[in-house]
């Protein structure tokens, strides 16, 4: 993505506000499954967004033990608490305040997301990028990005920005994420931008691709999407709001604190076939998918 410096003179204005599904996952960690299986087609090529918080041991303490993954990405972003991951690749790795773990399962990967805690708060994220069918055979690749290798920069309409994929713009320039890879082997070209809204009016404004899917989940607060006509539609906590495929960014604001995540990527526009943890172009894929792990052929 080419972050321009240029205003964004036509934001997108909200298409529909989306609101969770309660439910349990791995080993009964509670959560709140923000992008549902419905929506896949709509917000190509993400396929699921999960927020997990609590303060209860018994929402999470049981963790995501052992489970295969393939065909896709996995994004965990930790804003309280601390998670160890290890993987059938050898890799192991712990997720603390603030990081991020990016792993591509590609051709196969069995592995455990466990809390490294007994008490207090945990809270997260989990996104699920899709690949494109000539990538979701390939080798699988991680790797943890530690909050302080985050890059972030503080907007003079009082913003906080956390990049942690793709480019925007901070007072000195552009400003790079923290996952830069080709774009030959990214064709996604995902943007994800975690949003601090401080007290008092703020706004920030972003540019995005016209063909990019995009959306935004408030986590604190309630933040507002101005769209070409000046109105604002009201995005409250633990709501998302699909962004309406027009103009040429999006432009948030907040009369009080607030945070919210900004995702956007380039569709892929290939059928999805998806069993559980695998995700593919075919029902025989899916099916070959899971006799190789039941052979053991995953890394």
């Amino acid at each position: 993505m080419n972050p321009s410096t240029a205003p964004v003179t036509q934001p997108r204005r909200v298409e529909r506000l989306i609101t969770g599904q309660l439910t349990r996952d791995g080993a009964g960690v509670k959560l709140t499954r923000v992008l549902t299986h419905d929506l896949q087609q709509r917000l190509d090529p993400f396929l699921m967004l999960d927020h997990f918080g609590s303060d209860d041991p018994k929402d999470y303490g049981a963790g995501f033990p052992d489970h295969p993954h393939r065909g896709f990405e996995t994004v965990t972003y930790m804003i309280a608490g601390r998670m160890r991951h290890k993987d059938s690749a050898g890799h192991e790795g712990l997720l603390q305040n603030g990081g991020v773990q990016w792993m591509t399962a590609g051709r196969g990967l069995v592995h455990s997301e466990m809390p490294e805690q007994e008490e207090g708060v945990m809270e997260g994220f989990q996104l699920w990028l899709n690949l494109p069918g000539k990538d979701k055979l390939c080798a699988p690749w991680y790797r943890d990005i530690q909050s302080a290798d985050i890059p972030e920069f503080q907007t003079a309409e009082g913003v906080t920005v956390r990049v942690i994929a793709g480019d925007s713009v901070g007072p000195q320039g552009p400003v790079a994420g923290s996952m830069r890879r080709p774009a030959s082997a990214w064709p996604t070209d995902p943007l994800y931008l975690d949003l601090h809204f401080h007290a008092g009016t703020a706004s920030f404004s972003q540019h995005l691709a016209a063909d990019h899917n995009a959306f935004i989940y408030v986590y604190r607060g309630t933040v507002e999407v101005v769209d070409t006509q000046g109105s604002a539609t009201h995005v409250p906590q633990h709501r998302m709001a699909i962004l309406a495929n027009e103009g040429d960014g999006v432009t948030l604001r907040a009369s009080a604190a607030a945070r919210a995540l900004l995702i956007a990527g380039r569709p892929l526009r290939e059928p999805i076939a998806q069993y559980g943890p695998f995700v593919m172009n075919t029902r025989h894929e899916l099916m070959q998918a899971v006799e190789d792990f039941q052979a053991g052929r995953f890394v």
